[in-house]
């Protein structure tokens, strides 16, 4: 079922090429907002589902094209997003691994647009990642029993300010959680149409230009392990989302009026615009292209 907020945040399910809203079959569930409604619907899911279905069935919907999308996953508790987290045609093994907490007033949705921050950042980039939306309470979960605590699949793309926070290093706060930096979306598909989460390919282009093309397979640490470590750190919640890491070598700066989109096999498009009213300039290209000539990773700053 590929779910989706849109409009003033009604809830639907995509159908072919339309959406039906199927918010009035489950707006008893307590809420006060939308994102505690989408977080509730997550966590009581199945006791919903077959309203749901009937719902969808029974309805002509409206098409698509006709809704403006909002993030699937409006508010979700927390994220927690995965650091060095692919082997990248580098390492013979997975990186230490490690992770940090991105805020959720972040989380923007389908053609939503990328602001670029004011802070003097060294550059920003896009990173395209395979986000998991948890569906119940975790705590200490085993990592065989990963699938029993996660609802869903979305694109996820880790807007990143680089060069920000004290030196000697770069603070994840400053550099992670800038308004606007988490895009989402267009659909939160559930687990059960996502059969193999570990081989998805991922794409992103900037202006019609591949600059991210990997598969999910070249993760260090697998799903079962993210789970697994991070319910041993902090519990997680229904709405969670975990990214789960990318591939940096396309990786690439970030410029006013950049067109983005993103697209993971079976979880939809999610288009976005950049703004940066600074009209700041990096040399346009990505990490492997640097990387090719042995040059450090991040593009240069022009103006």
């Amino acid at each position: 079922m590929k779910l989706v907020m849109f409009n003033d945040f009604r809830v639907g399910v995509v159908r072919a090429n339309s959406v039906v809203e199927v918010t009035d079959v489950i707006k008893d569930i307590p809420h006060i907002n939308s994102g505690q409604l989408m977080n509730g619907l997550i966590e009581r899911f199945g006791q919903y589902k077959a309203k749901i279905d009937q719902k969808v069935a029974s309805s002509p919907g409206v098409p698509l094209s006709s809704v403006l999308l909002r993030p699937p996953v409006p508010r979700p508790p927390k994220m927690v997003c995965m650091a060095v987290n692919y082997l990248e045609g580098i390492r013979t093994e997975p990186a230490p691994i490690n992770a940090f907490l991105k805020a959720p007033t972040a989380v923007i949705g389908d053609g939503d647009t990328l602001e670029l921050s004011k802070e003097n950042a060294t550059v920003f980039e896009q990173e395209a990642e395979l986000g998991m939306v948890i569906g119940k309470r975790a705590t200490k979960v085993a990592a065989s029993d990963w699938h029993q605590y996660v609802f869903g699949y979305v694109n996820f793309i880790d807007g990143s300010a680089r060069g920000l926070g004290a030196p000697p290093m770069d603070s994840f706060f400053p550099s992670k959680s800038q308004y606007t930096s988490a895009p989402i979306g267009p659909y939160l598909v559930t687990a059960d149409e996502v059969p193999h989460p570990q081989n998805l390919q991922v794409q992103l282009w900037v202006n019609g230009k591949l600059r991210q093309d990997f598969n999910t397979s070249d993760m260090g640490h697998k799903i079962p392990r993210l789970v697994e470590w991070i319910s041993a750190v902090t519990t997680l919640l229904p709405g969670d989302v975990v990214a789960t890491g990318t591939d940096h070598r396309g990786l690439g700066p970030l410029h006013d009026g950049d067109s983005i989109e993103m697209e993971i096999e079976g979880l939809g498009r999610l288009r976005l615009k950049v703004r940066d009213i600074y009209q700041r300039q990096w040399v346009r290209e990505t990490r492997r292209e640097r990387q090719a000539r042995g040059e450090p990773p991040q593009a240069q700053r022009i103006f």
